[in-house]
C-alpha cells in the first residue's frame, strides 16, 4: 500500500466525521470524568468517616465501599452522557445527578446505621452491603435520566 491509495481513504466522510466528532468526544468525556473526580471529592468531604485514610492503612472493606462510591457515581453520570447532546447538558445533568446520589449516598448510610463502624474495622460483609445499596440507587437514578 502506498500512500496514493491511503490519502482517498484519509480524506473520505468517514475521516472527516471522526476529525470532526472526536474534539466533541474528549470534551464529553473531560466534562463527564471531572464531574466524576468533583462527587468522589464532595463525598470524601462530606463523610464523618475518612475511607482514603483507612484505604491507606490496607482496610479493605473501606476500599470496596469507596470503590461502591466511585460505581455509584459513574453509574448516573454515565447515564447522563448518553442522553445528553451538548458538553453543558453534560454538565448540568452531571451535577443534577452528582447531587442527587450524595443525597441518596447519605440516606442509605443513615439507613443501614452501623455499617460505617463496621467497615472502620475492616467488615467486608458490611462494605459489600452498602456498595450494593448504593448501586441500586445509581442504577434507579440511571434510568430515571434516561427517560
Amino acid at each position: 500500500m502506498d500512500l496514493q491509495s491511503i490519502l482517498p481513504q484519509l480524506s473520505g466522510p468517514e475521516f472527516q466525521a471522526f476529525a470532526a466528532g472526536f474534539p466533541v468526544l474528549l470534551a464529553h468525556v473531560f466534562a463527564t470524568l471531572v464531574m466524576l473526580v468533583i462527587g468522589a471529592t464532595l463525598y470524601v468531604l462530606l463523610t464523618p468517616w475518612k475511607e482514603i485514610d483507612l484505604i491507606r492503612d490496607g482496610n479493605s472493606a473501606a476500599a470496596v465501599a469507596f470503590g461502591g462510591v466511585l460505581l455509584g457515581l459513574a453509574v448516573p453520570l454515565a447515564a447522563s452522557l448518553s442522553a445528553s447532546n451538548s458538553t453543558l447538558e453534560i454538565v448540568i445533568w452531571g451535577a443534577a445527578t452528582v447531587v442527587m446520589q450524595l443525597l441518596a449516598f447519605r440516606l442509605t448510610d443513615m439507613v443501614l446505621a452501623g455499617l460505617p463502624d463496621r467497615i472502620r474495622e475492616g467488615e467486608i460483609s458490611a462494605a459489600v452491603l452498602l456498595v450494593c445499596a448504593k448501586l441500586a440507587t445509581a442504577l434507579v437514578l440511571a434510568a430515571a435520566v434516561t427517560v
